[in-house]
C-alpha cells in the first residue's frame, strides 16, 4: 500500500513523523501542506483531516491524524521498524505511551503558547499575546524540569534510561526544536539550567543524524529571516 504523508516541516510534530520514516527506511510520499497560507483549512485536506491539523496520512484507503498516533502505528505496521522506537514489551511501550500522553499536556502546551505567541503569530496573521505567552514560559521551564530530572535518568542516554531512543524521545525533541525561533538569548535562557537536556538533545541529534538536520533545513531558514528582521528593527 501506498503511505502519503501530509506535513508543513515548520511543524514539530511534522518533522517528527518524516525522521521517523526516513530514518526506518519507510517509503512514503510528501505532500506539503502550508499552514501559514491555510492549506490545512482547505475542503481536499478537510477530506484527509477534518481537525484541520498536520500531520496526517493516507495509508491505502487507511486515514489517520494525530502525531502520536501515526508514530505509534508506523512502528506497528511496518515489519522493518526496530523494537526500540516502540518496544513489543508491553510494560516498556507502557512507559513509552506515558511519556508521549504528558508530552501534550505539558511541553507542547507550554511549547506551542509561548513559542506562537512571541514570534510566530504574525505569520499567521495574528497578534502576539503576552499574557499567553508568559503563561507558556512557565510551563514550558517546568516541564523541562520534568524531563531534566525525572524523564532522563542515568542509567541511559535517552529518555526512561534507554540506551536507544523511542518515539517519545524524537517527539519531545522535534518539540524543543521550536525554541530555535527565539533570538538566541530567550533560547539559552530557557535551556541553559537544564544540563541534562542539553546533552539528551544532542544524543537524539546524533542517533537520528543525518535525517534531523535535513529534515530541520527549512526551520533554520526561517530562524536566519527572523534573525535578520530582529536587526532590522534594532538598526532602525
Amino acid at each position: 500500500m501506498s503511505l502519503k504523508v501530509y506535513v508543513d516541516r515548520l511543524s514539530q510534530p511534522s518533522r517528527a513523523l518524516l525522521i521517523f520514516c526516513k530514518l526506518n527506511g519507510i517509503e512514503f510520499e510528501e505532500v506539503p501542506i502550508d499552514l501559514s497560507k491555510g492549506q490545512h483549512r482547505s475542503p481536499e485536506y478537510e477530506e484527509v483531516n477534518p481537525m484541520k491539523q498536520v500531520p496526517a496520512i493516507v495509508h491505502g484507503t487507511f486515514k489517520l491524524f494525530e502525531s502520536h498516533a501515526i508514530l505509534r502505528y508506523l512502528a506497528s505496521a511496518f515489519p522493518g521498524v526496530a523494537d526500540h522506537w516502540y518496544p513489543s514489551d508491553l510494560q516498556k511501550r507502557a512507559k513509552v505511551e506515558c511519556v508521549l500522553d504528558w508530552h501534550h499536556s505539558n511541553l507542547r502546551r507550554g511549547s506551542v503558547g509561548y513559542i506562537f505567541n512571541t514570534v510566530l503569530a504574525p505569520a499567521f496573521g495574528l497578534p502576539l499575546n503576552p499574557q499567553v505567552a508568559a503563561e507558556g514560559k512557565k510551563i514550558l521551564s517546568a516541564s523541562l524540569a520534568t524531563i531534566d530530572t525525572y524523564w532522563l535518568q542515568k542509567d541511559g542516554k535517552f529518555l526512561l534510561g534507554n540506551s536507544q531512543p523511542s518515539l517519545a524521545d524524537l517527539s519531545l525533541v522535534c518539540e524543543i526544536m521550536q525554541l530555535e525561533f527565539l533570538d538566541e538569548k530567550d533560547r539559552d535562557s530557557i535551556l541553559s539550567p537544564h544540563k541534562n537536556v542539553l546533552k539528551w538533545i544532542d544524543d537524539v541529534k546524533s542517533a537520528t543524524a543525518p535525517h534531523f538536520d535535513e529534515i530541520h533545513t527549512t526551520l533554520f531558514k526561517i530562524k536566519e529571516m527572523f534573525e535578520k528582521q530582529r536587526s532590522a528593527g534594532a538598526s532602525s
